[in-house]
């Protein structure tokens, strides 16, 4: 695990398992408190001091977690927003569950990063997965000769606002639903993989400046992101005033080898990092697997290598539950456990701050020499 996480301010709230609605209620809101820098400190020490102890057992279910399709339609923008929902089984009367909003990937659907939302429903965390229409699997079909066209259309910027809006409105639905009742709205979390990162980011502040006026769709409902390799913000001169208003959490996760290589467009492994060194807030945390691919985070079993998809998989999804653990309870003994575990396939020693990389440097990254990603401590 790379990076800072020193923090003014991050909420003392419950844990990531199912906690009761009284717990949720107004007395414990106007209990809850921001932690101090003392605090947070005790929670990084706790996590060198806890390093070797075994974290307690998922919550076990009783019954499998459901899945549930929504067909929405935003009437404000004429725009469906399909998405599907994995729902924590044995969700008692008055209890809430926290909320992850997925975005996917550039020609993604719904129905991807499947193996994120049974390991999280399985362990009491709901996530709702947004379909993006005209950037997601629809590109795929028609004409092959057009389909660079069609690649170039789904990532114009008028498309990159419309998928950070269409996180707001899933999210608006669902907490209208009858589901809505049970979500803890003090931990409801932005995430996404590839373009859906660069989404997911602007859910949390990014914003872009066009004929004198900012750019932006920050849903200040979100509390923390998660940013699974996300590509720089093209044609932007100054990533940084770009990422400027992010002020949530953030955890970065990224490989390598993560390559984003596809017609008309290439992005070398060494952008990952550029992304987060551009987040001026110092709660963010990074993670660099050894090896990989940019699809090794998606449903596809054998890219990255089957022996290491699996594993990156498991430790990616691992992961962010440790990092809701901590952002949320202020418990970094997951961490811990996680640092522990996972460190054979980490690109470097836990704790070394990563640091912007030479556009030479990033080059050989992509072209497959595995050293230099990140520092060595």
């Amino acid at each position: 695990m790379q990076g800072a996480f020193m923090v003014n301010g991050l909420s003392d709230t419950s844990s990531r398992h199912v906690r009761s609605a009284h717990a949720n209620g107004a007395d414990g809101a106007s209990g809850a408190t921001s932690l101090t820098r003392r605090r947070f400190g005790a929670a990084l020490l706790a996590v060198a001091v806890t390093a070797t102890l075994a974290a307690p057992p998922a919550r076990a279910q009783s019954a499998p977690p459901a899945v549930v399709d929504f067909d929405w339609v935003d009437p404000a923008r004429s725009r469906p927003v399909p998405a599907r929902l994995h729902w924590p089984a044995d969700v008692a009367p008055g209890s809430r569950v926290p909320l992850i909003v997925f975005s996917h990937g550039l020609g993604g659907s719904r129905r991807g990063y499947s193996y994120l939302g049974r390991y999280w429903s399985a362990r009491g965390v709901a996530s709702l997965h947004v379909q993006h229409a005209g950037s997601d699997s629809s590109l795929w079909a028609g004409n092959p000769l057009a389909v660079v066209d069609r690649l170039q259309r789904a990532a114009r910027e008028s498309e990159a606002l419309a998928r950070a809006l269409d996180l707001r409105f899933a999210l608006d639905r669902m907490l209208s639903s009858p589901h809505g009742a049970h979500v803890d709205r003090r931990r409801i979390m932005a995430a996404g993989h590839s373009y859906g990162a660069n989404t997911a980011l602007v859910a949390v502040g990014a914003r872009v400046m066009r004929d004198g006026k900012w750019v932006e769709a920050r849903d200040p409902r979100f509390a923390a992101a998660i940013v699974i390799s996300a590509p720089p913000f093209y044609g932007e001169p100054d990533l940084a005033s770009v990422l400027s208003r992010i002020t949530v959490p953030t955890l970065h996760v990224t490989a390598t080898k993560d390559v984003i290589q596809i017609p008309g467009y290439y992005s070398p492994a060494a952008d990952r990092l550029e992304v987060f060194n551009a987040i001026a807030t110092p709660r963010k945390l990074l993670a660099v697997f050894e090896g990989g691919s940019h699809s090794i985070f998606t449903d596809r079993s054998f890219t990255g290598g089957p022996a290491l998809n699996p594993k990156v998989k498991l430790a990616t999804a691992e992961l962010t539950l440790a990092f809701l653990d901590l952002v949320f309870d202020g418990n970094g003994a997951t961490l811990a456990r996680w640092n522990v575990t996972w460190q054979p396939m980490l690109a470097s020693a836990p704790g070394a701050a990563p640091s912007p990389l030479p556009v030479a440097q990033s080059r050989r990254v992509a072209q497959g020499v595995a050293t230099g990603l990140v520092p060595s401590p």
